[in-house]
């Protein structure tokens, strides 16, 4: 997801941005191959830099990040501090960053082609306009994003960042029952690939999924024999239970 931000950076926001630095704790060939791909500065002690950069991107599982906050309570002033780990929400940040401006951002993994659905929420701490631009820079990166409360992005998390693993899912049968059909494999991914980049175009120009289905099942006819079968199945219960499934998962 760091890749991503700093590719999305440099391919969209070249112009608005001075200096990326980046850090780990011991991918040395990660760093040169960021350096060279993405003209990013390279760092390992991170703590000798921190003091240069406007805005803090902590890109980290979030087991690590109470360590991290350690470290930075004394070192930062004034920066903008971003995380974009599932669970580590604004209000864990300011306990443990009392004097900092926090923000938390969960995209989801469309950021690596610039089409993220990114989830966004600041601290209580109000951001100034530098910090202001610093977030929106990293939300326009990684594609379109949705300002939203804390306690909505833990239950949005699900539909927004685990929802496409369904999706694929989905796309994975779809192309396996046309391969039993006799179809090629590369055949059916093309077809099931672009019905499914097609139904999510005709989506965003109409916005209304129930009309769009109708629209597809004529009643009495093929389509509304299979969705009879979906409904005897409770598809819709299903996919419910999934989402309440990872959200429960995500907060335990």
């Amino acid at each position: 997801m760091a890749e991503a931000i700093i590719a999305g950076l440099r391919a969209k926001k070249e112009n608005e941005i001075e200096r990326i630095i980046v850090s780990n704790q011991s991918n040395i060939m990660r760093l040169e191959r960021l350096k060279k791909q993405y003209g990013a500065e390279t760092v390992f002690q991170w703590q000798e830099k921190i003091h240069e950069a406007d805005t803090v991107v902590l890109a980290m599982p979030p087991e690590e990040h109470e360590e991290v906050f350690m470290k930075l309570r004394s070192l930062v002033s004034g920066q903008l501090i971003v995380t974009i780990a599932a669970g580590i929400g604004p209000s864990k940040m300011e306990s443990a960053l009392p004097e900092s401006a926090v923000s938390w951002i969960m995209p989801n993994t469309a950021s690596s082609i610039g089409e993220s659905m990114s989830l966004y929420c600041k601290g209580k701490k109000p951001l100034n306009a530098l910090q202001e631009k610093s977030l929106k820079l990293l939300l326009d990166a990684i594609g379109q994003a949705e300002e939203c409360t804390e306690e909505e992005i833990h239950h949005l998390t699900a539909i927004t960042g685990s929802a496409p693993a369904f999706a694929y899912l989905f796309a994975e049968v779809l192309i396996e029952k046309a391969k039993e059909y006799g179809i090629s494999e590369s055949k059916a991914e093309k077809l099931v690939t672009q019905m499914i980049s097609g139904s999510a175009a005709m989506l965003m120009a109409n916005g209304n999924p129930s009309a769009l289905r109708e629209q597809v099942t004529t009643p009495g006819g093929s389509t509304a024999e299979g969705i009879k079968v979906l409904e005897e199945r409770k598809y819709k219960e299903m996919i419910q239970d999934a989402i309440t499934a990872v959200n429960r998962k995500s907060l335990s």
